[in-house]
């Protein structure tokens, strides 16, 4: 595993964004989400669209939260003043030693976070 796809780029792609279909198309086989990620994405589908949705999801692992991760996205939201689905998405990323792959710029710029990774812009 490299990436960690974040929901953005999953709910970009449910949107018809070719850039976030063309990357996930591209890392699929080296990238998870996490549970964060996956509950987010099918909080935004009804029922029946949230099948489809899940037949994406399901492509990829899916990185869990344990004590190590929950410590870290504590002290994670504390020190960088997170919300606490980005600490753990950042806590997440950290712990396994992958890029977070999102579009949020304004809480992950890149050139201060080294972990991640902005694919695209929309």
């Amino acid at each position: 595993m490299k990436w960690l796809i974040d929901s953005v780029i999953l709910i970009d792609h449910f949107n018809g964004v070719a850039a976030a279909t063309a990357y996930l198309a591209g890392v699929r086989s080296d990238a998870a989400v996490s549970v964060i990620t996956r509950a987010e994405v099918l909080a935004g589908f009804d029922r029946h669209a949230a099948r489809t949705a899940k037949r994406l999801l399901d492509c990829f692992p899916t990185m869990p939260i344990d004590q190590a991760v929950a410590d870290s996205a504590a002290e994670l939201r504390r020190s960088k003043g997170w919300k606490l689905p980005d600490a753990f998405q950042a806590a997440i990323a950290l712990h396994h030693r992958l890029k977070l792959v999102t579009r949020d710029r304004r809480d992950f710029p890149p050139e201060k976070h080294r972990f991640v990774v902005v694919p695209y812009d929309v």
